[in-house]
């Protein structure tokens, strides 16, 4: 289904597009799945495809979720205050942004930019030649889970520079650029550690 969707979205059959696709998934979420491929001139991409359905799934859910602000509205003593219907108008909104990989793209490319010339940050260089609206192809990044703290420390990171340059980046993003990584749960930081006195972030996703 993955491969379909790619065929379709880019408008060539995969083996045309990538020297070599993986049909296993690398990892998988809730909207989407990413796999590994490499392009004809040998650079290693990841591919986000967006899940089949995915959109009519929260749609059901969005409309549970407005029936349910209702309620609330109605029934509950601090009902209107809380106004709920504006809560789940505002989810809405971003959620089905989620849907559209070529927006993430261009945050994507954006925050590369903001930090093109740092040793904090790395963000992967997105293709935008592959990058639709339900596939998005960038860059693949090899690096050290920001959680896999025994494999820090087995590079030698040094853990309180991490942890510093961890702040730096956040506030630069916010008080700088006024444009920030919005999902910084560990699954989407990763750390490179050739220089582990000075260990620069990787932010994916």
């Amino acid at each position: 289904e993955a491969r379909a969707i790619v065929e379709r979205a880019l408008g060539k059959p995969v083996n045309e597009l990538f020297a070599c696709f993986e049909a296993e998934p690398l990892a998988s979420a809730s909207v989407a799945q990413v796999h590994a491929a490499t392009l004809f001139d040998g650079r290693e991409v990841v591919v986000k495809v967006v899940r089949p359905g995915i959109a009519r799934t929260i749609g059901q859910d969005v409309r549970l979720l407005y029936t349910l602000a209702r309620l609330v509205r109605r029934f509950h003593p601090d009902g209107r205050r809380l106004r709920p219907l504006d809560v789940v108008r505002d989810y809405e909104q971003i959620v089905l942004d989620e849907l559209d990989l070529q927006r993430e793209a261009a945050n994507t490319s954006q925050l590369r930019r903001n930090f093109l010339d740092s040793d904090l940050l790395y963000v992967p260089e997105v293709h935008w030649d592959y990058t639709r609206r339900n596939v998005f192809v960038m860059e693949r990044i090899h690096g050290i889970p920001v959680a896999d703290i025994e494999a820090l420390r087995r590079a030698g990171v040094d853990m309180k520079e991490l942890a510093e340059r961890g702040v730096r980046i956040f506030f630069t993003q916010v008080f700088r650029d006024s444009l920030f990584h919005a999902d910084m749960h560990p699954g989407n930081i990763f750390v490179d550690a050739s220089n582990p006195a000075k260990p620069r972030y990787i932010g994916i996703d």
